[in-house]
């Protein structure tokens, strides 16, 4: 089985001095995910680079966010038997109650920029509708919800180096945290987290991830119901223009006592009408 957290040694150098220790490092693999009915040879989907740990919900988050499967078809999730020792782990394939129809081309994600050739808006809009969720958040709340991110981040407390997405209810109830390589890796966890456990769409809940906010991210979330999403850093200006047109609150720059509202304000108790 793959580790989140690999060893590796380095030379610090501090003040002249050097210094031969050993570090952790945040594991990344690459796993291919593919999908097919009991009756039906598995089809190759995607290949993303991940940090490994939640991998069934991962490949099953990614297919459902990408608009491949629907929140009732996944049967079972498995590692590949027939393969070798060495690369067992890195290939998934869930099963489902429907033959699978594999997408017109091959995904490859790295795990820094989501998957590539999302250019329309207009492919998300066939497989979603805008968000109407009256859901509101006091500007408290938001503000809380850094820390109680990081407190939970316990790969990253080892490393310093992975991304984190957190599923939060508006009055700061921590529902579920995934850390990996990828922000876009860590919403699929808990997007395939809620798929797996029978719980799509995630109303009432916000979506904040570590770092910036891009388009990936908010597709992601319309195709969840995902009607709060927040970050600690930048939004992309493809993604305020997805979260406009997807009826989605999007909050960036969300540290210490402030934050920007970028869409949709009115959810946001004392907000200034929609940004």
């Amino acid at each position: 089985m793959r580790r989140a957290v690999e060893s590796a040694q380095v030379m610090t150098v501090r003040n002249g001095a050097r210094l031969r220790r050993r570090d952790n490092l945040a594991g990344e693999e690459p796993m291919q995910i593919r999908a097919g009915s009991p009756a039906q040879e598995p089809v190759d989907v995607a290949v993303t680079m991940r940090t490994p740990g939640h991998d069934f919900e991962l490949a099953a988050g990614f297919l459902f966010s990408e608009g491949l499967i629907g929140p009732d078809d996944v049967i079972r999730v498995s590692y590949c038997d027939d393969l070798d020792e060495e690369q067992r782990y890195n290939v998934v394939t869930v099963r489902l109650s429907t033959t699978f129809v594999g997408p017109a081309r091959s995904f490859y994600g790295t795990s820094s920029c989501g998957i590539c050739g999302k250019s329309s808006l207009d492919q998300v809009s066939v497989r979603c509708a805008p968000i109407t969720e009256r859901v509101s958040v006091s500007p408290g709340a938001l503000t809380a919800l850094p820390d109680e991110l990081r407190k939970a981040q316990r790969v990253f407390s080892q490393t310093g180096g992975l991304h984190a997405a957190g599923l939060f209810t508006p009055d700061r109830g921590l529902h579920a945290v995934r850390e990996d390589v990828g922000r876009h890796n860590a919403v699929d966890k808990l997007i395939g987290l809620a798929l797996l456990a029978g719980v799509l769409p995630l109303a009432g809940r916000i979506l904040l991830v570590s770092g910036r906010a891009g388009f990936e991210i908010v597709q992601k979330a319309a195709v969840a119901g995902v009607p709060i999403v927040a970050a600690v850093s930048a939004p992309s200006s493809l993604a305020v223009s997805a979260a406009d047109r997807f009826g989605i609150t999007l909050v960036g720059f969300l540290r210490g006592s402030g934050f920007n509202i970028y869409t949709h304000a009115d959810r946001v108790l004392g907000g200034a009408g929609e940004g």
